[in-house]
């Protein structure tokens, strides 16, 4: 075999690479076009509630030292609540307030009460819940019928009142005192004021005073 034949081959390669080289930024440029391409058609595109920031649960007024009173129909009172601070937030729509006091006139001129150190009412006053130290009590009265209710205490540290259909429901312990010396505790409770049904929840213990004899 001679000298020349390797030389040759060599040569042959050379050629072969130089052609391949001279392409290679083509298949590059192809190779890359195309990756680009897939890359975008399997991109997962961004809804537009993505898009949007969500919502903060941030304030956006303020009320100190207010008082909101509800009036009827006929103009008479129905209600007023007050608090030392109010915040609404725009997200939930709800009012957070701290130490609330809520006052309502039933139909019958029974006057309830509310305190707590912490309030929360959604937006058109149907459901206010009260948490830490609650308190809601009805003073006694006496119906159109003649019949007397005695004064009632309900403490618990979270209370929730629902003004439309007159419950209120607490999934907390609770404290009953009812009159001069009634006296109910459980671990929750549901109580229909339209229905005067009182569900006791769980460990319930109580203490009933006999009735006064008259004379």
């Amino acid at each position: 075999m001679s000298a020349a034949a390797p030389v040759s081959l060599v040569l042959r390669v050379r050629r072969v690479w130089d052609r391949l080289a001279a392409y290679l930024p083509l298949v590059l440029m192809g190779f890359m076009a195309m990756t680009t391409y897939w890359l975008v058609r399997n991109t997962p595109v961004m809804g537009q509630a993505e898009l949007e920031a969500a919502p903060r649960h941030v304030p956006d007024y303020f009320m100190r030292d207010f008082s909101v009173k509800v009036f009827g129909d006929d103009g008479k009172l129905k209600s007023e609540m007050l608090g030392i601070e109010g915040r609404h937030y725009p997200d939930t729509d709800t009012l957070e307030i701290d130490q609330p006091r809520i006052r309502v006139l039933g139909a019958e001129g029974r006057i309830t009460t509310a305190v707590a150190v912490r309030g929360l009412v959604n937006a058109d006053g149907s459901e206010a819940q009260l948490f830490d130290k609650a308190i809601v009590v009805r003073e006694a009265n006496v119906n159109a019928q003649g019949v007397a209710t005695p004064r009632s205490e309900l403490h618990s540290d979270f209370l929730h009142l629902f003004a439309n259909t007159e419950q209120v429901r607490s999934h907390l312990p609770v404290v009953l005192v009812r009159g001069a010396g009634d006296h109910f505790t459980a671990d929750g409770m549901d109580y229909d004021n339209l229905d005067r049904v009182m569900q006791l929840i769980g460990r319930v213990r109580g203490t009933l005073q006999p009735p006064k004899n008259k004379k």
